[in-house]
C-alpha cells in the first residue's frame, strides 16, 4: 500500500473505494505497475533496465516460489488467487522496454498498442480482480480508458521526457503538425510544438469521449478500476489552458479525492 500511495497516488486512492478484501489485490498489481513505469528512472543504460524486466517475466512465470521481494510475492499471490493471465504481464513487460529507450514512438498505431499492453492492460486485470464474472464484458472499454489515461499521463510527463531527449508523441502526429522527434525535444520544441501538444490532447479525448459514452453501464463492482479516467478530464481541462511542454500540471489533492467521491458514489451518466 505504501509503495503504491507514494508513487501512484492516484490509484491508490481509487483502489480506496475497492471492497477491503479486494484492495491488497489492487494494490500489488499498481505497485508492479509503478515498480516497470519507474525503472527508466533508476538506470543510466537501457541494459539494466531490461535485465529487470526478465527478471519479473522469470519471477512471474515461475509458479509457487516465493523470491522475497515483497511486491513480487504480493503479486504472484493475486495472479495465482485470481488466475489472472500471465500473458497480460507477459505483454506489459515487453512493452515497458520502449521506455528505455530514446526511439520515437513511430505512429499513432503504435501509441494506442503501447496504452493497450500497459493502462488499458492494468485497468483489465483490476476488473478481473473486482468481478471475473462480468469483467469480460468491458475489455473494450478497458482499451479506451486505457488510452485516454496513458495519454494523459504522458502529456503531464512531457517536461521529464523531453529533459533525457525521450518523445513519446508519435511521429506521424508531429508531422502533421509540422515538427519532428528531433525538433520535439530541443529547448522550445520548435514552432510545431504546440500544435503537436494540442493534438494528443485531442487523442485523449477521443478516447476518454468513447469511453465516457459506455461508462454508464458499468457495474458498481468493477468502477474501483476505472476510477483514475475522473482525474483524466480534469487533468486534459487543465492543460487546454496551457499545455504542458515545459511545467507540471497538478490538481489539488482535495479536488481529486471529490471527483472520485462523486464517480464512486454515483457512477458515469449516460452520455
Amino acid at each position: 500500500m505504501g509503495a503504491v500511495r507514494a508513487a501512484d497516488h492516484d490509484r491508490y486512492l481509487s483502489a480506496l473505494y475497492a471492497p477491503t478484501d479486494k484492495r491488497e489485490a489492487l494494490f500489488s498489481l499498481y505497485a508492479f505497475n509503478a515498480e516497470i513505469a519507474g525503472i527508466r528512472d533508476r538506470i543510466r543504460e537501457a541494459l539494466p533496465g531490461e535485465v529487470r524486466l526478465q527478471w519479473w517475466r522469470d519471477v512471474i512465470a515461475a509458479e509457487g516460489s516465493e523470491t522475497g521481494h515483497p511486491i513480487a510475492d504480493a503479486l504472484k499471490a493475486t495472479i495465482s488467487r485470481y488466475g489472472l493471465p500471465r500473458q497480460a504481464f507477459e505483454n506489459m513487460l515487453e512493452a515497458r522496454i520502449f521506455d528505455l529507450y530514446d526511439d520515437p514512438m513511430p505512429s499513432r498505431t503504435d501509441l494506442e498498442g503501447y496504452c493497450g499492453e500497459t493502462a488499458a492492460a492494468l485497468i483489465q486485470l483490476a476488473a478481473m480482480v473486482l468481478d471475473p464474472g462480468v469483467a469480460p464484458r468491458f475489455a473494450e472499454l478497458a482499451g479506451r480508458a486505457g488510452c485516454a489515461q496513458a495519454i494523459t499521463g504522458l502529456l503531464l510527463l512531457l517536461p521529464l521526457h523531453r529533459s533525457r531527449g525521450q518523445c513519446f508523441v508519435p511521429a506521424d502526429i508531429l508531422a502533421a503538425a509540422g515538427s519532428s522527434p528531433e525538433e520535439f525535444v530541443t529547448d522550445d520544441g520548435g514552432p510545431g510544438a504546440q500544435r503537436a501538444v494540442a493534438a494528443m490532447i485531442a487523442l485523449a479525448r477521443e478516447h476518454l469521449s468513447a469511453f465516457e459514452k459506455g461508462a454508464s453501464d458499468l457495474p458498481a463492482s468493477l468502477r474501483p478500476a476505472f476510477l483514475p479516467l475522473v482525474l483524466s478530464r480534469a487533468y486534459l481541462t487543465k492543460m487546454e489552458r496551457g499545455p504542458p511542454l515545459n511545467g507540471t500540471v497538478r490538481l489539488s489533492t482535495m479536488r481529486r479525492h471529490w471527483l472520485m467521491l462523486r464517480r464512486a458514489m454515483v457512477g458515469w451518466p449516460a452520455v
